[in-house]
This record gives structure tokens, C-alpha cells and sequence, in this order.
């Protein structure tokens, strides 16, 4: 591994620009908020419902992290060369061309990243009102009569969508404040989870025999852990945000790699502790019937009712990933807007605060529309094959990237390469047979969603030709 403190300033200059605030420590804070939300709670009883042996599905939580890691290392190379706004918007342009480039943005836009910004927004309004029955998210505050039909506004609608506002604001400020927004939220979940493993092993009143799976081996089968992994890769979504804040990053060509694997490091072990107290807790079958695990194990553990204590805990954790979603997703707008392949108005800049104003406020306006139709469950499940290709896309730009740019200055280079990065391409391609075959009519909706972005590429290529920039010409590169 090598790395070096290049790339660590940007020169003032008379207009206003991103500024490097975000040091070593929020990186890695980036990754782990970004990363664990609510699945955590969640997700080991679907794990466990297809694989109920807890050896099998300790090991796969340990594999799905290590693919991940892979793709944390490709994304390291790639960062540490481009240290911009826009992270992996920026490497599909460097490496396949602007035309594919842009196709990400504007999926991430329409579907992606905003549509699971209004999810988790919706998530932690739902588990608000479990903590506090007063805020119960069903709730119809008013009906709005619309287009011949009734919209009906319901307090999770409405403290999904104040959720979103005020993450945007404190976006609006400054990164440093978004930044230190999500690190509170982050070190609370690392702490958390320290405290319950201590105190759950040392005085809980679990069991280690409930690791010993005895004939629960006879129940795995190749198709439940294939649903198991589906489940598991998208707990661990979400590790690349700091790649699309690569330019506010103090000494990026070092902090950026560092920031991904330590990151996504924490991320493993805190996972694998996580899931250790469930099973510490409860038996395999207890947890896997288990609607919120987390809280049917601390129950059993604490001999209380802690789930409206936990309930509360998932919502803060839910809003603090927002702000790390928020955060990001205005950058890949920003970018694509620098390179004259969306709305030009999104490249502006607060005079002072130095944050995508506007990039940021259309970003807000769009995901509470997706909150108030909720639509946004289904449009999710259209980018899931898009994620998928994505991510094999931006590993596999190390490799095409080394063939075209071998000159070009590498401050970290990708351990393993090139079999760690064709081993994830791998996987990946067998992740999306399976899942174009599982969900045939999801990922062709993705794909066409894709395609309806063409028609705006063309006419946002003509203008940019007409202006008299060059398709493909990088307008901002770091100092």
C-alpha cells in the first residue's frame, strides 16, 4: 500500500468553491453513517430466515463485507486520482465517456438516491412514532384534494419531509456542520453497540450455546444464501458517499483511501458484533421470527422493554445516514452540472458557506414530492439492478483506466489488482443474472429509466457545443 499527502489544499480564489473542511475522521464517520442504518436492526432475521445456521450466516455477513472491501479498494485507487466533487460520477466519465457518466447521474437523480432518501426518511418517521405513539406515522393530519383525487398527509409524511428539510439546511450550511451532524450520530450507534456488547456478555442473560447451530446446517441450501447475500450487499450500501465528497476532503490523495477502508473495516466488525449479541440473546429460531431483532434480543437480555428505547435509537441513526445521502447526492448533481450534462443553475455556490445551494434545494424539493406520492418504495426496486451494474462499472474502471491513463499519477494503487477488482466483476455479473431473473420487470423499468434520460444528454450536449465547450471536457479539477 501507498499513499501520499498530495492533493491536500485548494487555492482561494474570487468565486466560490468547495472548500477541503473534512478531515481523516469524517471520512471514515462518512462511510460508517452512511453505511449502517436501520438494516442493521432488520436485516439479520431475514439472514437468518434463509439461513438458519449461525456459523453459515456469521460467515456470509464477514463475505459480503469482504466484496464490498474489494470494491472499497477500487474505489480507493479511483478517488486518490481524482479527488472531486461527484466521486463515482466522475470515474465512469473518466474511464467509459461522458454519455455513461451522465446515465448514472440522472438515475441516481430521478430514482436512486432520492428515492432512498425518501425511504429511510419514511423509515425513521415510522419507528419515531413506535417510540412516541403521540407522532403514530398513520395518522392523517389533512386530505388535499388534487388532479380529480385526494392526497392524503400523514404525520410520517410530514415528519419524513421535515426530516429532509432540515438535513438540506443543515447541509445549506456548511459541509463541516453536516459533517460533525453525522459523526454525533455515527460515534452514538459505535458506542451503543460497544456498550451492549460489553454489558450484554458480561451481565445479559444469554447463552453461548445459541451459536452451536446443531442440524441447522441440513436447512442452508445454495438458493437461501444467494437470498441471504441479496439482503446482506445492501446492508452494506452506502460506503461510497465519501467518494462523491471527494472534493472538500482535506489531503485527499490520503485521506480518501484510508477513509474507505478504515471505514468500511469499522463497518464489518461492527456488524459481526451486532450480530453476536442477537445470538448471544436468542436462539436462531426467536430471532429469526423476530420483526425488529434488536429489540426482542436486548428484551431478552435486559429482562425490559427497551423496543421504544430502540425504536427511537433506529430513527436517529436513520436521520443522521439521511444527512450523509443529502450530502453526497448534491455533489453528483453539482458535477454533472460543472460538465454541462444537467441544469447549469446547480453549479452555484453560497457566496459564504460554500456548499451546492441550489444543486442541494432541488435535491430537497424532489424527494419530499417522492415522500408525499409514495411511489418511492417502487421506484427503488427499479435501481437496485442499476446499483448493481454501477458499482461493477466504477471497479472495472480501475482496470480500463490502467490500460488508458498509465501515466497517470496513482497515490494509492488497488491491493490485489487485477484479480481482487475481476473477482468482484464477477460477482457482480452473477448478481445481476439473478437478479434480472428474479425481478424482470424492476431491472427492465431501470434500464428504461435510463434510457428516457437520453433525449436530455442530447440536448444539454448540444448546448454545451454551442457554448463552446467540447463534449467531455472536464470543467473543475483539484488544485
Amino acid at each position: 500500500m501507498r499513499i501520499d499527502e498530495a492533493g491536500g489544499g485548494s487555492a482561494a480564489g474570487a468565486k466560490p468553491h468547495l472548500e477541503r473542511r473534512l478531515t481523516l475522521f469524517d471520512s471514515i464517520m462518512i462511510v460508517i453513517s452512511g453505511t449502517i442504518g436501520p438494516s442493521i436492526f432488520i436485516v439479520p432475521a431475514a439472514v437468518l430466515k434463509a439461513v438458519p445456521d449461525p456459523a453459515i450466516a456469521l460467515l456470509l455477513w464477514v463475505a459480503a463485507g469482504g466484496i464490498t472491501l474489494i470494491a472499497g479498494l477500487a474505489c480507493a485507487e479511483l478517488g486518490a486520482m481524482f479527488p472531486e466533487a461527484g466521486g463515482q460520477y466522475v470515474f465512469l466519465r473518466e474511464a467509459y465517456g461522458g454519455f455513461t457518466a451522465f446515465l448514472y447521474g440522472w438515475v441516481l437523480f430521478i430514482v436512486g438516491n432520492s428515492s432512498a432518501l425518501a425511504a429511510t426518511a419514511i423509515a425513521a418517521a415510522l419507528f419515531l412514532g413506535q417510540a412516541f405513539p403521540g407522532l403514530a406515522a398513520e395518522h392523517v393530519v389533512a386530505s388535499v384534494p388534487i388532479a380529480g383525487g385526494t392526497l392524503s398527509l400523514t404525520q410520517g409524511s410530514l415528519i419524513a419531509i421535515a426530516s429532509v428539510v432540515i438535513l438540506t439546511l443543515v447541509n445549506l450550511r456548511s459541509v463541516k456542520f453536516a459533517a460533525w451532524v453525522q459523526n454525533i450520530t455515527a460515534l452514538a450507534y459505535l458506542i451503543a453497540v460497544l456498550a451492549i456488547i460489553v454489558v450484554g456478555f458480561a451481565l445479559g442473560r444469554g447463552s453461548f450455546a445459541h451459536f452451536h447451530g446443531g442440524h441447522a446446517l441440513a436447512g442452508v441450501t445454495a438458493g437461501g444464501a444467494g437470498v441471504a447475500m441479496i439482503a446482506l450487499f445492501y446492508s452494506y450500501d452506502g460506503w461510497e458517499f465519501l467518494s462523491w465528497v471527494g472534493g472538500e476532503v482535506q489531503h485527499p490523495r490520503r485521506n480518501l483511501p484510508l477513509g474507505l477502508i478504515i471505514g468500511i473495516g469499522l463497518v464489518i466488525l461492527t456488524y459481526l458484533l451486532a450480530n453476536a449479541v442477537y445470538l448471544y440473546a436468542l436462539p436462531v429460531a426467536d430471532l429469526a421470527r423476530a420483526a425488529v431483532p434488536a429489540d426482542a434480543a436486548l428484551g431478552r437480555l435486559f429482562s425490559g422493554d427497551v423496543g421504544r428505547a430502540v425504536s427511537f435509537f433506529i430513527a436517529i441513526i436513520s436521520f443522521g445516514s439521511n444527512c450523509v445521502v443529502v450530502l453526497g447526492g448534491a455533489r453528483i448533481y453539482y458535477s454533472m452540472a460543472k460538465d454541462g450534462a444537467f441544469f447549469h443553475a446547480l453549479t452555484r455556490l453560497h457566496p459564504r458557506w460554500h456548499t451546492p445551494t441550489t444543486s442541494l434545494l432541488v435535491q430537497c424539493a424532489w424527494v419530499c414530492v417522492l415522500i408525499l406520492s409514495s411511489r418511492f418504495d417502487q421506484l427503488y426496486t427499479c435501481f437496485i439492478f442499476m446499483m448493481t451494474l454501477t458499482y461493477a462499472l466504477t471497479v472495472g474502471a480501475v482496470l480500463v483506466l490502467r490500460r488508458t491513463q498509465p501515466h497517470r499519477a496513482r497515490p494509492y494503487r488497488c491491493f490485489g489488482y487485477p484479480w481482487l477488482p475481476w473477482i468482484y466483476i464477477v460477482i457482480a455479473a452473477g448478481f445481476l443474472v439473478s437478479t434480472l431473473h428474479s425481478r424482470p420487470r424492476e431491472s427492465l423499468a431501470g434500464l428504461l429509466l435510463a434510457i428516457l434520460g437520453i433525449p436530455l444528454y442530447l440536448h444539454w450536449r448540444r448546448r454545451r457545443g454551442t457554448a463552446g465547450t467540447p463534449p467531455g471536457v472536464v470543467t473543475e479539477r483539484p488544485q
